[in-house]
């Protein structure tokens, strides 16, 4: 976390899913002191993290480290929202966050609409969140989400992808139509773009050999042009217009280096067009083609 604001990173997102709480208490540490004007921050509500709970969301083995006897559990509620924000606040150590997600509520999309959404507008106009959203995989619920709540931007994760472009067909023309902001994560789909080799992941688990040999078939073509593949990876999703910022994970130094320096490296334009002929990635959509 150093490193990153130490290079120049300004845009850090967490969540309470993340270690159960653990990610936003580093974040908070690494934050404090600096300027408040000086970073953006986002995180997410619809999750609580509880102690000795006996009903909790299940996440894989090993996903989490360190995390105790904490569990997380989900909760759309009006106060469930309220209470969301409030603990994440004080584990940040700040009195407002720059965005606030709706975490995932694609099996409670109904709640999210009827009491969520308006949950986060009450607490954005008390100034504790400067702008809302949501943060999900599936893109069509995401569109839903966009055209009934009109929120001021969105994260798509994994879904605007060299391995996945479904977020282009609906949800990034209608945020761009409609002014929403558009954050992309999960660029490496779980590791796969990254590193493409045996046992490598894909949308959280591993890789099918199908998934594999796309993924290295893009690789060699990356390849024919000079660039790494998780340069492509990472640049790949802000060549739409609709794209405003991209977020990558890191678990070391030296993944953060190459990250900021696949960012600024530069890609030759034939690339794209280049996989696009191969049928490797779809066909990119401009907005003279809608």
């Amino acid at each position: 976390m150093t490193a990153a604001l130490d290079r120049g990173i300004r845009y850090i997102d967490t969540a309470p899913l993340y270690g159960f709480g653990r990610s936003e208490q580093l974040v908070g540490d690494a934050l404090a002191g600096l300027p408040r004007a000086g970073f953006v921050i986002s995180t997410k509500v619809g999750r609580l993290v509880r102690e000795n709970v006996r009903e909790f969301e299940p996440t894989p083995d090993g996903m989490w480290h360190g995390t105790g006897a904490r569990k997380v559990v989900f909760d759309f509620s009006r106060d469930g929202i309220r209470r969301s924000l409030t603990e994440s606040l004080e584990r940040l150590g700040l009195d407002h966050v720059d965005i606030a997600y709706l975490h995932d509520p694609d099996d409670h999309l109904d709640q999210a609409l009827r009491e969520a959404f308006p949950a986060l507008a009450e607490l954005r106009d008390e100034g504790l969140a400067r702008a809302i959203g949501a943060g999900m995989n599936d893109p069509v619920a995401l569109a839903e989400i966009v055209r009934e709540t009109r929120p001021d931007c969105v994260l798509i994760a994994g879904r605007y992808t060299l391995l996945d472009q479904s977020a282009q067909s609906e949800l990034l023309p209608l945020c761009e139509n409609l002014g929403v902001g558009v954050a992309v994560g999960g660029v490496f789909n779980s590791g796969v773009l990254a590193d493409p080799v045996s046992g490598a992941r894909f949308d959280y688990a591993p890789a099918s050999r199908e998934v594999l040999e796309r993924a290295r078939r893009i690789a060699r073509t990356c390849e024919a042009f000079d660039v790494a593949l998780p340069t492509a990876a990472i640049q790949f999703p802000l060549r739409h217009s609709a794209v405003g910022s991209i977020l990558t994970g890191v678990r070391s130094v030296s993944e953060l280096e190459r990250n900021i320096a696949g960012f600024d490296a530069t890609v030759p334009a034939e690339l794209w067009p280049a996989l696009e002929h191969e049928g490797l990635v779809a066909p990119h959509r401009r907005p003279a083609d809608r």
